[in-house]
Order: structure tokens, then C-alpha cells, then sequence
């Protein structure tokens, strides 16, 4: 059974990023073109591999001559992870509104999420492990537009603040490492590679979801999380078993 989410299936559709190719020189050169082929380089070559110099030499130019449109390496990255996540609004199967209901527009995000780390793996931990825009963002949904995005389909779907909240978290845990072991079994190095310096804060004006659950997706509830996502594996694990030999629970509950 093939799977409809690697690049090989999506065709031309598994990348919206225009690389510039190798020794396209100093003509056009921009910092959109340099962040392409930034991500171009990486996927082809990995993370510990990329510096200003070697990024240079791939465009036909000197190492100098980008930093005219990117400041340095770590906004380069910065650059790179923008890039990646905002493949999603290219992606005709992953939707902003909830056209079919927050369950649809839960799996074509899931589903969009995966494609980037299938088609980027070399980025993807980089995707993980970036500053994000504000301390209480988690990867790999890490755009302020996607999380607010996000947001608005579960409370307009009935869920209050605190509990659009725990979706959020549940729904960046259950997609961080599931697709961080995904890339890491094709032999991605998902360890630390970089020591980012601390981003600053993003202004939030233009997302007042976000600001108005701040205190909750500030909440430190890992421990929580982490038992409860434990709970509804070992309730999906005990599904395999016969009927007769489910937990109490499960069985009353079926």
C-alpha cells in the first residue's frame, strides 16, 4: 500500500519552496531564493553540513555576499523553519476553516504536517528544536496564523478556552514525536544540533486567540499530558485484546 503523504506520491505538490539551483550565481539573488536553497541543501546534504561559505559556493557566490540579505546563520534557520511550516498554506489538502468539522480539519493538518516532515526529514528536527515565536508555542505547528487558526475550529466547536488548550498540547505532543521517530527510522540525526539563542516574543496583537489563551497555554501541565496521553494508549492497546479479556472499563464503555 503506497503512502499518499511521501513526496514520491505528491509529485511536484510535495514541495512549494523555490530553491535556487546550484550555480544560479549572483542573478536574481534574493533572501526568499537563498532560504529555498537553504532548505534545498539541507535535504540534501543535512544540518551539521550547511554554514554561510558552503551555502555560497551552492549558489555560485560567495559566503559574504548573503549575508547582504541574511544576517547571519541563525536567522537563516529562523528563515528555514518559516519556510517549511508555511508549506501548509501551499497545500491544497490542509484548510484554515473547519469546512467539514474539527475532526476533518484535525487530520488534514496531521496529515500536512507529515508530508513537510517526510519531504524535509533533514529539517524537520530543526523544525523541533527552533526558538519559537512565543514561549508557550510548541512545535511542529509553530506559525502564529496556524495556531490561532487552530484555536478559533475548536472553540467555535464547543470547547472552551482551557480545553482548546489541552487540544493543542495534546495534538503538538502526539505530532512531535510521532514524526520525530518517523524521520529518525530513515536515519535523520534527531539529537541537538544547534544552540539557538532565545527569540524574542512575537507580537501577538494580530492574533487575539492567542491572547486571550495565553494563561492557558502557558499552564506548565506536562505531567498531566503526559498521563493522560499514556491513559488513551494503553485504552487503544486493550482494544486489541477479545472482548472478554478488555479491562473493566473498556468493556463497560463499548
Amino acid at each position: 500500500m503506497s503512502d499518499p503523504d511521501t513526496p514520491q506520491a505528491r509529485g511536484d505538490a510535495a514541495s512549494v519552496i523555490p530553491a535556487a539551483p546550484p550555480g544560479s550565481g549572483r542573478s536574481g539573488l534574493n533572501q526568499q531564493r537563498i532560504i529555498g536553497a537553504a532548505v534545498r541543501y539541507i535535504d540534501e546534504n543535512g544540518l551539521r553540513m550547511l554554514t554561510m561559505q558552503r551555502l555560497g559556493a551552492y549558489l555560485g557566490v560567495e559566503g559574504m555576499a548573503l549575508y547582504r540579505y541574511v544576517p547571519g546563520r541563525e536567522a537563516l534557520l529562523d528563515g528555514v523553519v518559516d519556510a517549511v511550516v508555511d508549506e501548509l498554506f501551499n497545500d491544497p489538502d490542509v484548510h484554515l476553516q473547519a469546512h467539514a468539522g474539527w475532526v476533518d480539519y484535525l487530520q488534514r493538518l496531521a496529515h500536512g504536517l507529515r508530508r513537510i516532515a517526510l519531504a524535509h526529514p533533514e529539517v524537520f528536527p530543526l523544525v523541533a528544536t527552533r526558538p519559537p515565536a512565543a514561549p508557550w508555542v510548541r512545535p511542529p505547528l509553530r506559525s502564529l496564523r496556524w495556531i490561532e487558526s487552530m484555536l478559533e475550529v475548536m472553540t467555535e466547536a464547543g470547547f472552551s478556552d482551557e480545553n482548546a488548550a489541552a487540544v493543542y498540547r495534546a495534538f503538538s505532543s502526539f505530532l512531535l514525536g510521532h514524526l520525530l521517530l518517523e524521520v529518525s527510522s530513515h536515519g535523520v540525526e534527531t539529537g541537538p544540533v544547534e544552540e539557538p539563542d532565545v527569540a524574542p516574543t512575537e507580537d501577538l496583537s494580530k492574533y487575539p486567540l492567542l491572547q486571550r489563551l495565553e494563561p492557558h497555554l502557558s499552564l506548565d501541565v506536562a505531567a498531566q499530558d503526559f498521563e493522560e496521553a499514556l491513559e488513551a494508549l494503553l485504552d487503544r492497546i486493550a482494544l486489541l485484546l477479545p472482548r472478554r479479556r478488555r479491562p473493566t472499563r473498556l468493556t463497560d464503555d463499548k
